[in-house]
């Protein structure tokens, strides 16, 4: 049995975060999922929505078999326990592939890095991102 983990912080739910989480589930046989903690954010603007919120709505999504959240302190600290054999990485995210295998090797981790594929977006008004459906509602309700 092949275990992939994705992470990310799903805030606001979008066709982009289901398109991530059914290429990170076809890599595998068990998803689990890491919903970053709201204090680990650090690289965007905070989320809107709760942490427990968001890991709820990625556990009720199709593909996923688990949603934990992810650990204050130290975020290898659910891979340690989960114990995968591919992270899956959105095409987009910031980690670097090598550094993060270096990281996982330092801590005894052995497991593949994949990244999943883009979402084509058919027309120029999908929203595929949190912050672009955020700017959307202000825009729209001002």
């Amino acid at each position: 049995m092949t275990r992939v983990v994705a992470q990310g912080t799903f805030d606001i739910l979008h066709p982009g975060h289901v398109h991530y989480l059914r290429d990170a589930a076809d890599m595998g046989d068990e998803l689990h999922v890491i919903v970053a903690r709201s204090v680990n954010v650090t690289h965007k603007a905070q989320p809107v929505v709760p942490d427990e919120q968001r890991r709820e709505m990625v556990a009720a999504l199709k593909p996923v078999d688990e949603a934990h959240l992810g650990h204050p302190e130290d975020i290898f600290v659910p891979i340690e326990r989960i114990q995968p054999d591919v992270i899956a990485l959105g095409y987009d995210q910031h980690h670097d592939d090598e550094q993060l295998k270096a990281a996982l090797a330092a801590r005894g981790l052995d497991c593949e890095i994949r990244r999943a594929s883009p979402l084509e977006a058919e027309a120029a008004e999908r929203l595929l991102s949190t912050g672009r459906i955020i700017d959307k509602v202000l825009d729209e309700r001002d």
